[in-house]
């Protein structure tokens, strides 16, 4: 089966005031849209993503989507049901037999939530997440209660909002000229069924700035978890050795399986510690061919990937290499790139340093080079 997901932000909505809309606006570090987009692109089961912007927004949203592969956009419409059909037919191209369908400004949906949103498609046309109604409902006219709302069955809706391709294109297309509250709604107009299945709290859509605030407030206020990275490797006869994704003139390069770049070694172990994943050799085993010579950076931007679809932020990573030579100082400010950019994470959020050990040990008769790294992941509150 082929899935498309769409998210729609063609929204200009001025509720957080003048300036940027709010799709684009900074969360830990990144766009709002890029969380959403990059959880979706990264699903095994997703196969494309389609952004459905505003016909001003398109640089604004290709800057917040850079580097995301499958990624692609089309032009909004008046009204957020306009978007949505202009993103189905843009979908089309793509011959899906089901598409999600998400709200921009939800930055929270993670792996889990998209499982159980595809799951009962075999079953049934659509599906939502939602959770049970727990306040009670009043209904008011004039300033005064008229009448208590009865809140048995009833339930909050959230994105993404999982359909087969078909009815829910044939529905929309049968719709124009309707004006229905969501896609559920549109499939129910067009009488096949939707099923219900668990939403998440933490997966609220950011309408105010109040809720920006929220939003930053549950990434920095939830649990963290830290994991520690150790690697080591010898030198062999070479001109250049690779540190941190970077090729550094020198006698020597190091040994190993892939490239043999230690310190993105420790700095994989170190997150997918974080996160309670295993270890490299658990993902990249040393026994496959498939990583022979491989590009370390690879490893580095699975376990980012990993953290992402847990829901998890990648907070800092430190990271040390222990070496008498080559000097790492010269080349420490574009190794703190390379990271940062492989992490998708600010550089402020990336440290490299490096020691000797004073001759001593292996390290210290030029033996080879050990790096140690330690990386911190912020899970929603």
């Amino acid at each position: 089966m082929t899935t498309i997901a769409i998210v729609v932000g063609a929204g200009r909505g001025h509720r957080f005031g003048a300036g940027m809309p709010k799709q684009y606006r900074a969360l830990a570090g990144v766009p709002v849209v890029r969380h959403a987009v990059q959880t979706l692109a990264e699903h095994p089961s997703v196969d494309g993503v389609i952004g459905v912007v505003h016909p001003d927004d398109h640089d604004l949203f290709e800057n917040a989507v850079a580097g995301i592969e499958g990624v692609t956009h089309t032009d909004g419409g008046a009204e957020r049901q306009d978007s949505v059909r202009n993103g189905l037919a843009a979908a089309a191209a793509f011959s899906p037999t089901r598409v999600l369908i998400h709200d921009a400004a939800r930055p929270f949906v993670n792996g889990a939530l998209i499982d159980a949103v595809l799951h009962p498609l075999d079953k049934t046309p659509g599906a939502v997440p939602a959770l049970p109604v727990a306040d009670t409902l009043k209904r008011g006219a004039d300033g005064r209660i008229s009448d208590t709302v009865d809140r048995t069955g009833l339930y909050r809706v959230q994105t993404p909002q999982g359909f087969r391709f078909e009815e829910i294109k044939a529905a929309h297309d049968k719709a124009i000229g309707q004006t229905l509250t969501d896609d559920a709604a549109i499939l129910e107009a067009a009488g096949l069924p939707v099923a219900l299945v668990p939403g998440k709290e933490r997966n609220f859509k950011i309408t105010t700035q109040d809720d920006l605030s929220r939003a930053e407030a549950l990434i920095a206020g939830g649990p963290a978890r830290t994991g520690f990275g150790f690697d080591v490797h010898r030198f062999e006869r070479g001109d250049a050795l690779r540190l941190c994704g970077v090729d550094l003139p020198h006698d020597f390069k190091l040994a190993g399986h892939s490239d043999a770049d230690v310190a993105l070694h420790a700095l994989t172990d170190a997150l997918l510690g974080a996160i309670g994943q295993g270890d490299i050799g658990a993902h990249f085993p040393p026994t496959d061919d498939r990583w022979k010579g491989a590009d370390s950076q690879v490893f580095l931007a699975e376990a980012a990937r990993l953290a992402r679809q847990a829901g998890a932020t990648i907070s800092n990573v430190d990271l040390t290499i222990i070496c008498e030579a080559p000097k790492v100082g010269p080349h420490r400010d574009v190794m703190r790139a390379r990271i940062a950019e492989i992490l998708e994470i600010a550089v402020t959020r990336v440290n490299v340093k490096a020691t000797t050990t004073e001759r001593l040990g292996f390290t210290g008769r030029r033996e080879g080079i050990a790096a140690q790294a330690v990386a911190t992941v912020l899970f929603p509150g």
